[in-house]
């Protein structure tokens, strides 16, 4: 019978296997689901199926550059004991160089590495080191030149936090410092214009209501709104910030003093938006203690 992407995408969500195992074990079994699940056990995979559903949320951010394109990618596991693996390390390295060439996550994990796709060594990797893990997330930036930087590192260019810099010059101290900025501000976006102007909208929304209750008259409140805004737009947005390298002058107006424009940025961070499970102790060995 003929195996649909869907049946595939079904399989492999719910097992963790990669795309082609999926299929052949589809394929092996006619599409019965279960059965194919079962396959899949008896060829070694039981215990990445088993993992699949447990909360990754600690790992590792790495990146990469060649030429004008620079990459960020977050790789996840269970415990940040895991992400201090040297095979886990080298893993996350890998994928970060291989995602150079690739597109967008959704054509990452079907990528090969060594004749092997990265679904398929993450799937490997959750076997023999025991915990879950996924290529979560994965940015690229272009620009004239590219800097990165990463925080809390694990080992060269990987760690806690990945930045990646562009700018229309090369200015690669200046670019570094961006970066670190980056890494500890974490602004919503480049400019006003980058920004969600629904999350704009509700933002004057609440200050317009918050200015109300004080009573003035409207044209008061106009300009109390202008000021305001104002003063969120240089919280929110990079190149209005204050700079953490020299707090008087904004970071737009450091790279005009340092000959260049900033083009573009990337932060990620491990785990982030991730809802982490809270165990006891006593629950957590026990846990493990059943394997």
């Amino acid at each position: 019978m003929a195996i649909t992407a869907a049946q595939v995408k079904e399989l492999r969500d719910s097992t963790g296997a990669g795309m082609m195992d999926a299929k052949k074990a589809l394929t092996e079994t006619d599409g019965d689901m279960e059965a194919a699940v079962d396959w899949l056990r008896t060829k070694g995979l039981a215990k990445a199926a088993k993992k699949s559903g447990r909360t990754a949320a600690e790992g590792l951010v790495a990146v990469a550059v060649e030429g004008g394109t620079g990459v960020a990618v977050e790789v996840n596991s269970e415990t940040d004991f895991v992400a201090k693996n040297a095979e886990f390390q080298t893993m996350v390295k890998d994928i970060a160089q291989t995602a150079l060439n690739v597109p967008d996550l959704g054509m990452l994990t079907d990528t090969e590495i060594g004749g092997k796709t990265i679904g398929a060594i993450i799937t490997d990797k959750i076997a023999t080191i025991g915990e879950n893990m996924s290529v979560r997330r994965m940015e690229k930036l272009s620009g004239s030149a590219i800097t990165t930087y990463v925080h809390n590192a694990a080992a060269p260019d990987m760690g806690k936090i990945g930045v990646l810099v562009a700018l229309s010059g090369e200015n690669a101290a200046f670019g570094k410092q961006v970066a670190m900025h980056i890494a500890a501000t974490n602004p919503a976006a480049l400019n006003e214009a980058e920004l969600d102007q629904a999350i704009v909208e509700k933002e004057r929304q609440v200050q317009i209501d918050i200015a109300r209750e004080s009573g003035k008259p409207e044209q008061v409140i106009e300009k109390m709104i202008e000021g305001r805004m104002k003063k969120y737009m240089a919280e929110v947005t990079l190149v209005n910030q204050a700079f953490v390298v020299n707090p008087d002058v904004t970071v737009g107006d450091a790279a005009k003093e340092a000959g260049v424009e900033i083009t573009g940025y990337v932060r990620l961070e491990v785990g982030e938006g991730i809802e982490k499970v809270q165990e006891d102790f006593a629950a957590e060995v026990a846990k493990a203690a059943q394997g």
